[in-house]
């Protein structure tokens, strides 16, 4: 195998995000072959070198590991939680490989969440620009009128969590329950924080249920709490409408 930079070799190994790695390399925490190095060029052949980050010695590239999860409320999409509530991550087991979420669902809402040890893949689809639909059931406090659901299908200010004011994307909004409290299928191509919840707020509403039930080429098809893994097919379904969108 071709000698790599050494950053590079680290984070394929999961320890850290290159720039991180540069930081460890700097600052005198890795070794080659029982040799500390600090220059950022220095290269290795992780099949043949020895390299060792804070004395734990890497084992290759960590494998890409793709989680479909149905997410339940009440829990909150983090690793560690400052307020002790329980996290995603509790809901993990035997998975062999260090996940983590894909955006986030917040702590009230439930269904569809991705999990994954592929920063690139994640960091693509997380970005606005990715345009990758996203759709949610939804269920409102009172009975929205036309001009209501007007605003919100053709996009509408609402605050931001720095408290400015933004204008979402159009949506696609339809009814699927007619009742005092209905249910609407909400499909959306962004994912501002807490966006439906301020949307339905702005016109007057507030939403009691959500469920993300489909993401891109995906669809919710696991019971609450439980997880499993994507398919290759699946991975290259959900990288292709990355591209095609991005």
């Amino acid at each position: 195998m071709p000698a790599e930079r050494l950053q590079k070799i680290i984070a394929a190994a999961g320890i850290a995000s290159r720039r991180k790695a540069e930081e460890l390399i700097t600052g005198g925490l890795v070794s080659v072959n029982g040799q500390v190095v600090t220059e950022l060029g220095t290269k290795a052949d992780p099949e043949r070198d020895h390299v060792r980050v804070n004395g734990k010695l890497l084992h290759g590239p960590e494998r890409h590991t793709y989680l479909l999860m149905n997410k339940p409320k009440g829990y909150v999409t983090t690793l560690k939680d400052p307020e002790h509530r329980p996290t995603v991550m509790d809901l993990l087991h035997g998975v062999g490989a260090r996940v983590y979420p894909v955006g986030r669902l917040d702590y009230a809402s439930e269904g569809l969440l991705l999990l994954t040890n592929d920063g690139a893949f994640a960091n693509r689809l997380m970005k606005a620009a990715s345009h990758v639909p996203k759709t949610y059931i939804v269920k409102v406090a009172g009975t929205p009128d036309a001009e209501g659901l007007a605003r919100l299908r053709a996009g509408l200010f609402i605050p931001s969590e720095r408290g400015k004011r933004v204008k979402t994307a159009p949506a696609k909004i339809k009814l699927i329950r007619e009742a005092n409290n209905p249910w609407y299928e909400v499909t959306l191509i962004e994912g501002k924080n807490r966006q439906i919840r301020r949307m339905f707020q702005e016109i007057g509403h507030h939403v009691e249920k959500i469920k993300r039930v489909r993401y891109g080429p995906l669809e919710l098809d696991v019971h609450p709490g439980e997880y499993r893994r994507l398919t290759a097919e699946e991975v290259k379904r959900l990288q292709s409408v990355r591209k095609a969108k991005s």
